[in-house]
């Protein structure tokens, strides 16, 4: 099994072989990334060529010291996701979401809502995040379902760990304010 450093190095010489490795090894991660942003499955499957395009044409940007190698291919994904959400429908916030900031709610509150383990609940929640701005959601799975860190997050999205966190909270918090009206 080839390590990532071998793959990287196949594709800067303009080998298929560390091409065809590359997508084996991290087409999956980036398709299931990318559809959790776009619902079209059509344009889920173009957004992760045109990642991989772009990963083996910007290979030489690629430091491993930065970033592992799945998660500099999310950075890529993200952003060419995002650009493509932002030429395909306009930005619309609802009003409904400053009230959220408007009302303080514990940690400890948060975590009881948020983690219970009633069935009908969890399908409630599940609900709620599909419903979520793309960026929001993408901001929850990475952390939460994938186990990333907040230093990979914020590689991915070019936001600081700090940054995240908060928007992580405020994201916690809205769902918290929604599930309390069900």
């Amino acid at each position: 099994m080839k390590t990532d450093e071998q793959i990287v190095e196949a594709v800067k010489s303009c080998r298929r072989e560390g091409q065809d490795l590359m997508v084996c090894r991290y087409g999956q991660p980036v398709f299931a990334l990318i559809v959790r942003l776009v619902a079209d499955t059509m344009d889920a499957e173009e957004l992760t060529q045109d990642t991989f395009l772009k990963a083996f044409s910007h290979i030489d940007s690629y430091d491993p010291q930065r970033a592992s190698l799945s998660t500099w291919l999310c950075r890529i994904a993200y952003h060419l996701t995002l650009d493509f959400l932002k030429r395909s429908r306009p930005l619309i916030i609802s009003i409904e979401e400053t009230e959220v900031w408007q009302t303080d709610i514990s940690d400890e509150q948060l975590e009881a809502e948020l983690s219970t383990g009633n069935e009908e609940r969890i399908q409630e929640l599940e609900s709620l995040i599909d419903d979520l701005p793309p960026d929001e959601r993408l901001l929850l799975m990475l952390h939460y379902f994938e186990n990333r860190t907040l230093d990979e997050c914020s590689f991915i999205m070019d936001a600081t760990p700090h940054a995240l966190a908060n928007r992580l909270y405020r994201i916690r918090k809205k769902l918290y304010k929604q599930l309390q009206k069900i």
